[in-house]
């Protein structure tokens, strides 16, 4: 196992590799109040579910959630595209189905990050079908940069560069997740 050591510079190391500050807890908590009055604002008088994506969002959907003034339900969809690798394999696998109806209800998926845009279009192929009222989405990271395919994210937290990061519910080999803050791998 990595041995991670948080220097005084507010680097970790994990293993040869260095990791730098990106987003800090702070940053982080006012975005997702404004993408919460947002959506509140969006979703006046109704009732979405938002659907997280696992394992990553989970952080990000708990405290999106908290700042929505609007009845709400949610489910979640678990996807492996990854594994325990930096970059995705270019396939998505579904480890976790619905267990909700998405007949007729507003959807909010909810995503840690978008970068190939891969597992989104994944998810919005299998949801359409279930003739959602609306499908929007909502992720806390995109890399505008790596997008591949044309996918709409509704709302988004910060644009960052097609570099790798971990915290704030992002991991390294399913490790890192409850880091507070996001970090990038320095050059």
């Amino acid at each position: 196992m990595a041995e991670i050591n948080i220097a005084v510079h507010d680097r970790l190391v994990i293993g040869t590799e260095v990791f730098v500050p990106l987003l800090t807890e702070d940053v982080i908590q006012k975005r997702v109040k404004e993408l919460g009055k947002q959506i509140s604002e969006d979703y006046a008088g109704k009732a979405p579910v938002f659907i997280g994506v696992l394992n990553g969002a989970f952080l990000f959907l708990a405290d999106l959630i908290k700042n929505v003034n609007a009845d709400c339900e949610v489910d979640f969809f678990k996807l492996s595209s990854y594994g325990d690798e930096k970059i995705s394999s270019g396939k998505v696998k579904l480890l976790k189905e619905l267990n909700c109806d998405v007949n007729g209800r507003d959807i909010i998926i909810v995503e840690d990050i978008v970068d190939s845009g891969l597992s989104i279009k994944f998810i919005e192929e299998l949801i359409s079908p279930q003739n959602p009222a609306s499908m929007r989405v909502a992720s806390l990271l995109v890399k505008p940069n790596s997008l591949r395919y044309n996918v709409k994210i509704d709302y988004i937290g910060f644009e960052i560069p097609s570099k790798y990061v971990i915290g704030y519910g992002l991991d390294n080999a399913q490790k890192y997740r409850n880091l507070r803050s996001i970090y990038v791998l320095s050059e």
